[in-house]
């Protein structure tokens, strides 16, 4: 769907004209809390997107005899999102076990969003659904939640003078691993294969770090010399840290679920100066894009 405006935000005047109804019909939408929009200096602005995704979810009628989706945010582990959704009070709880095991319980209606950083070798795409077998899903909607750096994670000071991927492969050092499905796995056996160097190659630890806090813990306790993980939790774990690598952090689920109150929160507090200045402070993002709908089945 289009509108003939250009702007990201509709005004009253303007939405009402794009549903058809009557402006006072929009405010009574507002005051029952029906319709997705935000106040900036007093005045109700309305996201485009959020208000196409509404309008398609009362096109497809309400669906009562599906059961409840539980307020759970799988997926893989992100420090920004971690924080948001404590700080906005969404009600989610969090079970983050990579990504792909964030696709298997969004599919299995065991969570109501799955936070995703999956690349696709072949395309070179983020998160696309029909690689991740996510295609056949009707309602699917995927929003962007930040550009994430990806890099080395090394101890304080980078004392084995590691200053490029290939040096993984020199012998003399452990390097941390991910579970099978992380996105983060996914990543690294993306650039050592760019790079020319075989898995066999590389000493690996003993046990996959299930999370990215796991595997800054493993370099910082010394069972490991290296692993490749985000900026912030480098930052966080006081690590050194060695950018090798730009990538797309997004959110799926389903389209009812985005009006569900625990994500519109959480949107709705990401949107606020105090969440950019975090994730400023948290280091290796990029919000300029969060809350665009990248995929609407």
């Amino acid at each position: 769907m289009t509108v003939s405006t250009p702007h990201a935000y509709l005004t009253t005047t303007e939405v009402a004209d794009y549903l058809r109804l009557k402006e006072r019909k929009v405010y009574d939408l507002v005051r029952q809390g029906q319709i997705p929009c935000t106040k900036v200096t007093g005045k109700l602005l309305f996201p485009r997107h959020s208000i196409d995704l509404w309008l398609m979810n009362h096109l497809e009628g309400d669906q009562p005899s599906q059961r409840p989706v539980p307020r759970v945010l799988a997926g893989s582990q992100d420090p920004l999102l971690e924080w948001a959704v404590r700080e906005s009070d969404a009600g989610l709880a969090l079970l983050c076990h990579g990504s792909g095991d964030g696709v298997q319980r969004l599919l299995g209606g065991e969570a109501m969003l799955a936070g995703l950083h999956l690349l696709d070798p072949g395309s070179g795409r983020y998160n696309a659904p029909e690689a991740l077998g996510l295609s056949g899903m009707r309602d699917l909607v995927v929003v962007h939640w930040a550009r994430r750096r990806q890099g080395l994670l090394l101890p304080p000071g980078n004392p084995a003078g590691v200053v490029a991927l290939p040096d993984l492969a020199r012998g003399d050092l452990v390097v941390a691993r991910r579970q099978p499905g992380a996105g983060a796995e996914r990543l690294l056996h993306f650039l050592l294969a760019e790079a020319g160097l075989a898995p066999e190659a590389l000493a690996w630890a003993a046990h996959p770090a299930l999370s990215e806090d796991d595997l800054a813990l493993a370099i910082r306790q010394g069972t490991a010399d290296v692993g490749l993980g985000v900026e912030a939790a480098a930052r966080r774990h006081g690590l050194a840290f060695l950018p090798l690598h730009e990538e797309r952090f997004d959110l799926a689920l389903r389209r009812r679920s985005y009006f569900e109150p625990p994500v519109q929160r959480l949107l709705a507090f990401a949107r606020e100066a105090r969440f950019r200045d975090q994730a400023a402070a948290l280091g290796g993002y990029d919000v300029s894009e969060l809350g665009a709908v990248t995929y609407n089945a």
